[in-house]
């Protein structure tokens, strides 16, 4: 459902694992998305709330829930540069490729400049000609934010 921050959200936001559990014990939906489609996995996952993404997964939520830019939440925890939330994701079944006309996980990666979630998701097949009708393929994304060590494993990959 529509609505505001919820406190699920806010919970996931700021890492409150306690307070999250017992939100979703006492039937707080996991899914629930904000006005601009955000859920509280998306929270956690921009966060580096690891341990968050971890119980939301578990409690079900939707590991590839789309926001109003369609960025999904492994896009989130790749942009933070999260590599426990990028693992916990893709452990999940989060989709490395997902359709997207935006940036890609790898394209977030390079933009924040995560050479480890870089090589996780070359490591896992992200599609390393993924262009994005703004930045163009992730080795632009590189080299434009001067991020040579992601420029690096980009060549290397091929």
């Amino acid at each position: 459902f529509w609505a505001a921050r919820t406190p699920v959200h806010e919970a996931a936001r700021s890492g409150e694992i306690a307070r999250l559990r017992q939100l979703i014990e006492s039937g707080a939906c996991v899914n629930a998305v904000t006005y601009d489609s955000i859920t509280p996995l998306h929270e956690a996952s921009l966060r580096g709330q690891a341990q968050c993404v971890k119980l939301l997964l578990d409690a079900g939520a939707q590991v590839d829930a789309r926001n109003i830019d369609g960025s999904t939440p492994l896009c989130d925890a790749c942009a933070s540069g999260s590599i426990e939330c990028v693992r916990v994701l893709l452990s999940h079944g989060a989709k490395v490729n997902p359709p997207l006309y935006t940036a890609s996980p790898l394209h977030e990666a390079c933009m924040n400049g995560s050479s480890e979630c870089v090589q996780l998701l070359i490591d896992v097949g992200a599609n390393l000609e993924a262009h994005d009708c703004h930045f163009g393929t992730p080795l632009h994304v590189a080299c434009a934010r001067e991020h040579l060590d992601c420029a690096k494993l980009l060549l290397q990959a091929g």
